[in-house]
């Protein structure tokens, strides 16, 4: 099962949806002319059944196989929305809406499963049901987690659910993909250090919250360095910090400080937690002050299960014969994990070349990567529910 011929004929169609949807990016939920769009294709395509509004603007088709003597569901999934960065490419299909782009290829990732999509819902050469899956709000919005929340994985009865993301820095064509932990749990914390305000020429009469902000920054960094085993991964970073003042002769009351934290296990991450809340008010109260965190649990790890995992590298070989199977795992988060942690299922990243990376201005999804990943998409479920 090399690339299927079925997409080097789709491929100047599956291109344009692609680039259709690369100059019309939305954002978060407000992807309604995406959906829109990907539900009519799903619709002309001949699925049994598309539903709109899933997971507040998500899309899901079922596509019947000829036979179903096992009962076997499988899901596809691909994200929708893009980001709010300024578009630097220059490409004559680039966006058409000043300050949002898609800068990390889900116009990509949309087009190469609808191109899938077409394909089985043509061939039907398969035992079971697919369920293609289109979720919004990928870049922060949790929208894995509200298609998981309205429901989807028991009313389409989804047995294991697989998804791909591309990457820059892989040929295209190839794939990488490890077992277990692939990318990392994503929380968020707000600090507040409150002391006393002055005039910065009597810091005595003071309590700096500038000082006590400084000192918090560098005593988090023992969490890395101090706190946790040196061979599990852990990133705590400190990204904003913002006063209360604006001016160059007053010491602030107030000290605002935003930053995330990033780690690929449970307990670890359980750790970090309680361990920042520590440091933070035995910091502040060692220099007389008052903190408080607020942290936010985000995305969690995305764990891909072992089995299944070998099921993705055996179609990956199949399509391009180029696979990395131990991959090292990212610090960057996925939202696709929500629905790893309801059923079995893989995530694997196909090479998108030499590319400026995701999330940058430059960036672009390369259009020869369409037939390799709808192809790993459609071999997916021919390979997992064989025709009988």
């Amino acid at each position: 099962m090399p690339v299927k011929n079925r997409f080097a004929e789709l491929l100047p169609e599956i291109t344009a949806w692609r680039r259709d949807f690369h100059e019309h990016p939305e954002l978060l939920f407000d992807v309604h002319r995406t959906a829109a769009k990907v539900a009519d294709l799903l619709r002309q395509f001949g699925c049994d059944e598309v539903v709109e509004g899933i997971g507040r603007t998500g899309v899901v088709g079922v596509i019947k196989g000829k036979t179903n003597t096992v009962g076997r569901v499988v899901g596809l999934r691909a994200d929708m929305d893009a980001l709010p960065i300024i578009e630097q490419t220059g490409v004559p299909y680039a966006s058409k809406t000043p300050g949002k782009m898609h800068a990390c290829g889900h116009d990509g990732h949309t087009a190469m499963l609808l191109g899938a999509a077409k394909y089985l819902a043509e061939t039907r050469n398969f035992d079971g049901t697919t369920i293609v899956i289109f979720q919004p709000a990928e870049e922060g919005g949790g929208g894995g987690r509200e298609m998981v929340a309205d429901g989807m994985m028991d009313r389409w009865g989804i047995q294991e659910v697989y998804g791909m993301h591309n990457m820059p820095g892989i040929p295209v064509g190839h794939f990488a993909i490890r077992k277990g932990a692939l990318m990392a749990a994503a929380d968020q914390f707000e600090i507040t250090v409150t002391g006393k305000g002055g005039h910065a020429a009597k810091p005595h009469d003071c309590v700096d919250t500038t000082v006590v902000a400084a000192h918090i920054v560098v005593a988090l960094q023992t969490i890395a360095s101090r706190n946790v085993d040196p061979l599990k991964q852990v990133v705590v970073s400190v990204c904003t910090v913002e006063t209360d003042s604006t001016a160059h002769n007053v010491i602030p009351q107030v000290v605002k400080m935003k930053g995330t934290v990033r780690t690929m296990d449970h307990k670890v991450q359980d750790f970090v937690e309680t361990r920042i809340a520590e440091i933070v008010s035995g910091t502040a109260l060692a220099l007389g002050a008052t903190a408080t965190v607020n942290y936010a649990r985000g995305y969690p790890v995305t764990i891909n299960a072992d089995e299944n995992t070998d099921y993705a590298v055996e179609v990956a070989r199949q399509v391009s014969g180029q696979v990395d199977p131990d991959t090292a795992p990212l610090m960057g988060a996925e939202d696709f994990s929500f629905m790893l942690n309801e059923r079995p299922g893989a995530y694997i990243f196909v090479g998108n070349g030499d590319t400026a990376m995701v999330h940058h201005p430059a960036y672009n999804f390369d259009d020869n990567v369409i037939p390799f990943g709808a192809s790993w998409y459609a071999g997916m479920v021919e390979s997992r529910m064989p025709a009988a």
